[in-house]
């Protein structure tokens, strides 16, 4: 149950409305502080709508971060977003489970970098040389910055997702009848 009040349109002052035209559960209960949320949306307005960086290869690391922290909401909320409307297929979710699980997929040696890139900076902070380099000769120095922030943000998304304890939506939940998060 989540730890702050979750604020709808009309709680807010009408110059902060635009702070929910998506009225998911993260950002009613970021509204409690309607100056944080606003920064908050810069950057993931820009890592959605403004970045350059191949969609699918986003929502990609972004689940790989959902999968491997076992954040239900993000997880489920990029796998719907990413087969809905970023190219994200089903056998690419099935690929981040089975490569974070050492499982080898057809995954081509830069996706594979991608998922592992997203694991290490999870896990270990930083991406590994050997991982860099292969980002490094497949994308522009552009691109890869905005995979490293993308990662860096979603990583600090599950922990505000759970800290604050913040509920998944139903329509999201359902994901996971299809691609369960482990135990």
């Amino acid at each position: 149950m989540a730890r702050l009040p979750y604020l709808d349109i009309d709680d807010l002052d009408e110059k902060d409305h635009d702070l929910l035209k998506r009225p998911i559960n993260l950002f009613r209960q970021l509204v409690n502080s309607t100056g944080g949320a606003r920064a908050f949306g810069t950057l993931g307005h820009y890592i959605r709508y403004k970045s350059t960086l191949d969609p699918r290869i986003r929502e990609m690391a972004i689940i790989q971060v959902g999968f491997l922290t076992k954040s239900e909401y993000e997880y489920t909320h990029h796998i719907k977003l990413g087969t809905e409307q970023f190219g994200v297929s089903e056998e690419d979710i099935s690929a981040i489970t089975n490569e974070t699980t050492g499982i080898q997929t057809s995954l081509t040696e830069f996706e594979r970098a991608v998922l592992a890139s997203a694991r290490e900076m999870v896990t270990d902070l930083k991406i590994s040389n050997e991982n860099f380099d292969i980002l490094q000769n497949n994308l522009s120095h552009e691109h890869l910055i905005d995979l490293v922030l993308t990662i860096a943000f979603y990583c600090g998304v599950v922990r505000v997702l759970a800290t604050l304890e913040i509920d998944n939506e139903p329509k999201y939940k359902e994901v996971l009848n299809k691609f369960p998060l482990p135990e």
